[in-house]
């Protein structure tokens, strides 16, 4: 594919070059397309992204729907069509302010004044449309084939939000039509298994503006699957020494200007609230409530390791365009815990962390993972707490742990937390970019901004060292995460409802209710379904649409001969089964988390 740099010659383009340069080019035909049809559009921002391109505009008081997107691409169409050159030219600083105000970018005017006094500022024009852009692009638009706008979302000029919101038109751009209806096959997949689709069909979760954006609401259905998640994991910790706390999902200012978080990362924290003289916060984290229980009474090198866990409600306050159902929320609840070790300890605790990570994972399934070792950036001055012999410490730390544990892993820098370097173990999920699931970080920093000690047997004074881990992440996460890889079709030990009983007919209602009563006495969850409608219907909802792993079908046959007919989700077919036989088996599923 031949395009056009910014010094105005044209040549072949490398090959890991071409998609970005074909959707970067695709930013500037929509944004050419959106000022044909509402020319009072002011443009900021139009990049190309691993996904795609977006580009961020102010538009005013309009809010596009779905039909200005159709709309807006046909117009692309007709760019498209028109054959259009993209040509080059190069402008002197008080030209290019010249010209971004003489046709109303006034984000562009601003933007200029950002760019180095050495800049060379180029513009790229195709037919009537100009545009501030360092390049490269195609040299016609006809090279543009295959394209789709994907949807609209908010985004603050320069990221900044006590600067104006802008919309954000994404969409992507392919060589070829068939890559495109791949893409297209990819997204109705996403769809389908979207976990805020699915959880509204089960009746899991709920959200509504009037309580808040990114605060949802867990309905019987989806808490009895959190629940199950939340004793889950409790009781793997407790086997493994850890004692668990509750604690308070507000603190003062103080506590976190203590630990730190305060200079790093009140911009994520809901704002400030000052009463009777004492100014508070709702939590983004809980380690320094942990900190301070440790602090609460002297410790001998006997009671280490100290392991403290928490299933712990979170606050942050994210930006309205990247919340996502319960995948990420602006309130979570986090699988969380503190280890308090001596340094002789902490291969054997990172050790375990790591085995207890495997072993959920095999118990859910989760094969598609990888582990990266997170470092900081020595050069961000902001982000991380300075002190670099610590930080030297840490990681070499961590590092050799993660060797002599023969864990394969990457190195990734700038991923580390503001105190230390960690372990993360990302999850690639069934559609969508991989993510963090579960995290172990090793941590010399807050043990000594809180002071705390313990004696040693040589009965001096010593600082402990912290490991921060979480196994499920957030239950909100790890439960949307389930959602999406099995598409509501839970496991029995996990399904919201795991057995419903289906009347036949009148005449075997008191049958099914006897069924029903006698399962829900043997701690079960299950529904009875006396509706007056055909059995096939009863069937089909409870197994497409409620996704219950088991339905009792009783009717005068299962009276007559004292059994049940059982209806299995996963294959589709029905066995008959006495009811005590039948409670055997759930039982023996459900003690063996079987998938």
């Amino acid at each position: 594919m031949k395009i056009l740099y910014n010094d105005g010659h044209v040549e072949e383009c490398a090959k890991e070059m071409e998609l970005e340069v074909l959707r970067h080019s695709t930013a500037h035909i929509m944004a050419q397309a959106v000022k044909r049809l509402y020319p009072d559009t002011h443009f900021a921002y139009g990049p190309a992204t691993d996904n795609g391109f977006y580009y961020d505009m102010d538009l005013g008081d309009r809010a596009l729907s779905d039909d200005d997107l159709t709309a807006i691409e046909d117009e692309m169409k007709k760019i498209v069509k028109e054959n259009l050159p993209f040509k080059m030219f190069p402008l002197s600083r008080e030209e290019a302010v010249q010209l971004m105000q003489e046709r109303g970018e006034t984000y562009k005017a601003e933007h200029i004044g950002d760019l180095p006094e050495d800049v060379v500022i180029t513009f790229y024009q195709q037919g009537e449309y100009i545009d501030m852009c360092r390049g490269p692009h195609i040299t016609y638009t006809k090279a543009l084939k295959a394209f789709k706008l994907t949807g609209v979302s908010g985004a603050y000029w320069k990221n900044n939000k006590e600067n104006k919101m802008l919309t954000r038109i994404n969409g992507v751009a392919f060589f070829s039509k068939d890559e495109l209806a791949d893409y297209e096959k990819r997204m109705a997949e996403a769809k389908a298994r979207d976990h805020r689709r699915i959880g509204r069909q089960m009746k899991l979760f709920m959200t509504d503006d009037l309580i808040g954006k990114g605060l949802p609401m867990f309905l019987p259905k989806g808490y009895a699957i959190w629940q199950q998640l939340e004793d889950y994991i409790k009781e793997k910790e407790q086997m493994l020494g850890y004692q668990h706390v509750m604690t308070p999902c507000v603190g003062t200012v103080g506590l976190y200007q203590t630990s730190g978080h305060w200079a790093h990362y009140k911009e994520n924290m809901f704002p400030v609230m000052e009463l009777e003289d004492e100014a508070f916060v709702l939590r983004p984290m809980n380690c320094p409530h942990h900190m301070m229980i440790y602090a609460n009474q002297p410790h001998s090198y006997r009671d280490l390791p100290l392991r403290i866990g928490e299933i712990a409600h979170d606050f942050r306050f994210e930006p309205s365009g990247t919340l996502k159902g319960i995948e990420r929320g602006r309130h979570f609840c986090q699988n969380d815990a503190h280890l308090f070790v001596t340094p002789e300890q902490i291969k054997e605790e990172v050790s375990s962390v790591v085995d207890l990570i495997f072993d959920v994972y095999k118990d859910f399934g989760i094969t598609d993972y990888r582990c990266v070792l997170s470092l900081r950036d020595p050069e961000d001055k902001v982000k991380y707490y300075q002190d670099d012999e610590m930080w030297q410490r840490a990681e070499t730390a961590l590092r050799d742990v993660l060797k002599d544990l023969d864990i394969e892993f990457t190195e990734e820098i700038g991923e580390a937390a503001f105190y230390g370097p960690k372990l993360d173990v990302n999850v690639r999920p069934a559609v969508g970019a991989e993510y963090t699931l579960s995290t172990c970080q090793l941590d010399f920093c807050l043990p000594a901004k809180f002071d705390l000690k313990y004696i040693d047997s040589d009965s001096t004074e010593k600082t402990p060292v912290v490991l921060h881990r979480a196994i499920l992440g957030s239950l909100d996460r790890f439960m949307a995460y389930l959602i999406e890889e099995t598409k509501g079709n839970f496991p029995l030990w996990l399904a919201p409802v795991q057995i419903k009983v289906l009347s036949v007919s009148e005449k075997s209602l008191d049958y099914a209710r006897k069924v029903y009563q006698t399962l829900r006495d043997e701690g079960l969850r299950v529904e009875l379904d006396d509706r007056n409608e055909k059995i096939g219907y009863k069937i089909r909802s409870a197994r497409q649409d409620e996704k219950v792993p088991y339905m009792i079908i009783v009717g005068e046959k299962e009276i007559e001969q004292n059994n049940i007919s059982v209806r299995d989700r996963e294959t589709n077919q029905t066995t008959a089964y006495s009811v005590e036989a039948f409670i055997e088996k759930v039982h023996q599923e459900i003690q063996n988390h079987s998938r």
